[in-house]
């Protein structure tokens, strides 16, 4: 491994750091990386399961505090996303990458959408809710105690996102967002933090088969680790310094950006 590889590793994977603290989206910087470095994609595609992993929980963190107010949620989704990432990685190392792959653009760019309307969706499904900057309310689903309703749809909608995340894994945390949007869940940081805990669950179980039957290139992953746990710290302190609404935005445009990126890579190669 040659002194500008390990600069490209890092300096992508610092950035991957970034964007996965403050939406999600961080997989799709790293992957094509690994790839243009001559890894095949089976082998990319576990490695930076693996090497991320240690980004989320340095996020996580820096988020402790928001997410110590939705404990429920966290106990809500737990089972779901172990389930839904030991499902997909186990058909990763099945199935032909490019089939699920294929659909990445497509459901990133509806989370993305869905995530810019959750707030009228909120006001829609719960009429005289209060805005997302709001504090919540006891016995609200901002305050983290989820009717049996909106536990059973979260725990079927975070099993799908868990299988999605375990096979591919191209910001599953947008589509996290848009679903703890969806339930009612406003306060961004405390969003994040729990977006980057389930995703640390899902990459976890992942990352551990992968680990045990996978391709993974772990010289790399330890140059990817590195640079995905600076990022991930920063990134979080960053969405918490711009505020819930510049957060918000910042989210959208990742969104956004991230979509872009998975069309150019699902269509250019062809």
């Amino acid at each position: 491994m040659t002194v500008a590889t390990i600069a490209i590793l890092l300096a992508s994977s610092l950035a991957a750091g970034v964007i996965n603290a403050m939406a999600g989206g961080g997989t799709i910087l790293v992957f094509p990386t690994l790839v243009f470095l001559g890894m095949p994609t089976i082998a990319a595609n576990a490695t930076s399961t693996v090497a991320l992993l240690p980004g989320a929980g340095s996020s996580m963190f820096a988020y402790r505090r928001e997410v110590a107010t939705h404990r429920a949620w966290l106990k809500t989704l737990l089972l779901p996303s172990l389930v839904g990432g030991a499902i997909g990685s186990i058909l990763l190392l099945r199935t032909p990458e490019k089939t699920f792959a294929g659909l990445a653009p497509l459901l990133v760019l509806f989370a993305t959408v869905l995530f810019m309307l959750r707030e009228a969706l909120g006001r829609w499904s719960r009429p005289g809710a209060a805005s997302p900057d709001a504090p919540a309310t006891p016995g609200s689903a901002a305050d983290g105690r989820p009717s049996l309703g909106r536990w059973a749809l979260a725990w079927l909608l975070q099993l799908l996102v868990a299988i999605y995340g375990g096979y591919f894994g191209a910001a599953i945390g947008i589509l996290m967002l848009a679903l703890l949007g969806f339930l009612g869940l406003s306060n961004i940081h405390a969003m994040n933090g729990l977006k980057n805990f389930f995703g640390m669950c899902i990459n976890g179980v992942a990352a551990a088969y992968f680990a045990l039957f996978g391709p993974v290139d772990w010289p790399t992953a330890l140059v990817v680790g590195i640079g995905a746990i600076t990022g991930g710290y920063l990134g979080a302190r960053l969405a918490q310094s711009i505020g819930q609404k510049n957060a918000r935005r910042a989210v959208v445009a990742i969104g956004f950006l991230v979509t872009g990126l998975l069309f150019w890579q699902r269509f250019a190669g062809k």
